[in-house]
């Protein structure tokens, strides 16, 4: 008996990733499953150079019929038991022959794409649709797919290049800063303009309370005002930005002594738990994903939006106390390898085909 990963995409994207993960974990447990897979492509290529099991199906630009006798003849060959199709190419082919297969468990992952075969897939022959998140859900369900059917499965991030990284003080060599200096990083959308004289605001405070500490602002935005900017109105030499330095992000993180998202507006969710997987003691505005992502006073700090005194007072509690520093950075690295990583996906995901099957009298080990 074995299982099926069927994914058509040739090029290295985020259903590639998963399918990658999840092969690895089911060969952790033992499990024999098969990855199908356009040859020559992306993940065919990383899933060989690992050792996992491939079965090279070219499923683009062919006749339907032609593939789908191709998975036909594999499932059963394979005695496939469960297959799992990963983006909507894949399942459009892949899912009239696991019926003709007989392959008892079908699951289907929401693809992040549109795609016009999405409309036509066969759902009514799927166990179970994978949903990256609970916007994704609410749209399937009100699409027609039964709730019991959607499994919301958040997708897995890979955490190596943060987690990898040792301490870094280029940041500190680029803005002349002093190696006892206290760097806090902040992410604020800087065309909100209320928030940034809010974050001014708690820098003036800190300031007068711990020189050392210096607020980086991290990111893009229109709005820069710059160490005594006459729109400031005073100097502010703690406050320093540094911009425009997105894909740097392992190295920028690795530089700062904790980290800190300032804004209102929820969507900033993806910073923090990089933050926290980078081992960085993190405080956050008490609105939307960081709600979910932090529990106060656990895994970081939590404060209410464009509130300078609140932010003032977390900085210079995670500044001051490093044992609550230390603590809050240990479990929120926890947290969020457990509940966001790449692994953790695949682990909840190899659970859904887990109960899936016993719900069938299926055994998948």
């Amino acid at each position: 008996m074995s299982l099926f990963l069927v994914d058509a995409g040739r090029e290295w994207r985020e259903s590639q990733r998963q399918v990658l993960c999840i092969a690895r974990e089911l060969r952790e447990k033992g499990w024999a499953a098969h990855l199908v897979l356009e040859p020559g492509g992306a993940l065919h290529q990383k899933a060989a150079e690992e050792g996992l099991s491939t079965l090279p199906l070219r499923m683009r630009g062919r006749m339907k019929w032609v593939v789908r006798q191709g998975l036909i003849r594999a499932m059963r060959a394979h005695g496939c038991r469960l297959a799992h199709f990963h983006e909507t190419l894949g399942a459009a082919l892949g899912l009239p022959a696991a019926v003709s297969a007989q392959v008892p468990v079908r699951i289907l992952s929401r693809p992040a794409d549109s795609s016009p075969l999405e409309g036509r897939l066969p759902l009514a022959s799927v166990d179970a649709v994978v949903a990256g998140s609970e916007g994704v859900r609410l749209i399937l369900v009100r699409g027609g797919v039964a709730e019991a059917n959607v499994e919301v499965v958040p997708p897995g991030l890979d955490f190596s290049p943060f987690t990898a990284h040792g301490p870094d003080d280029s940041v500190r060599r680029e803005l002349g800063l002093d190696p006892e200096d206290f760097l806090a990083g902040v992410v604020i959308p800087l065309e909100d303009e209320r928030g940034h004289q809010a974050l001014l605001d708690a820098a003036a405070i800190v300031g007068q309370a711990a020189p050392k500490v210096k607020i980086v602002v991290l990111g893009e935005g229109s709005l820069r005002l710059e160490s005594g900017d006459p729109a400031v109105g005073r100097p502010m030499d703690n406050v320093l930005y540094f911009l425009g330095r997105r894909n740097e992000a392992p190295r920028i993180l690795a530089s700062l002594n904790m980290f800190v998202i300032f804004s209102h507006l929820d969507g900033l969710g993806g910073f923090l738990i990089e933050a926290m997987a980078s081992g960085l003691p993190v405080a956050a505005a008490d609105v939307g994903a960081a709600r979910d992502i932090i529990t106060h006073r656990e895994t970081g700090l939590l404060v209410p939006a464009r509130n300078a005194k609140a932010l003032a007072d977390a900085i210079l509690k995670i500044c001051v106390d490093k044992v609550l520093a230390g603590r809050l950075a240990a479990r929120g690295r926890e947290s969020v390898l457990e509940k966001y990583s790449a692994e953790a996906m695949a682990r909840r995901i190899i659970g859904i085909y887990e109960r899936r099957a016993h719900r069938k009298g299926i055994k998948l080990g």
